[in-house]
């Protein structure tokens, strides 16, 4: 086998082996107390979201109990929960966030 040849194998083995990193659901869970304002502005501000993709998730949470807010690796999901615990807790709302493995 010559040198090209085994170089070639060898990167071809190593993209193989990559992995992606698993993902994670975000969650937005309703409460009783939660504005819907408050909610959609939360999509918009920490999750991107555009006015209407904000309002049908809202709606989602509100009728279902919870909403999918967007799929992401660990560190950023968790970040973006931490994010609305805080945004909730400094405008004296308490929204409920959470991360499971998509």
């Amino acid at each position: 086998m010559s040198r090209t040849q085994t170089e070639q194998k060898t990167r071809s083995q190593t993209r193989d082996e990559t992995k992606e990193p698993p993902m994670y659901k975000v969650l937005l869970h309703n409460d009783d107390y939660t504005s819907m304002e408050f909610v959609v502005e939360i999509l918009m501000y920490v999750f991107k979201k555009s006015p209407e993709s904000a309002a049908n998730i809202m709606m989602n949470v509100h009728r279902k109990g919870i909403g999918v807010c967007g799929l992401y690796p660990y560190e950023i999901a968790e970040t973006k929960v931490e994010t609305v615990h805080n945004l909730a807790r400094e405008s004296g709302y308490p929204l409920r966030c959470s991360m499971e493995q998509d």
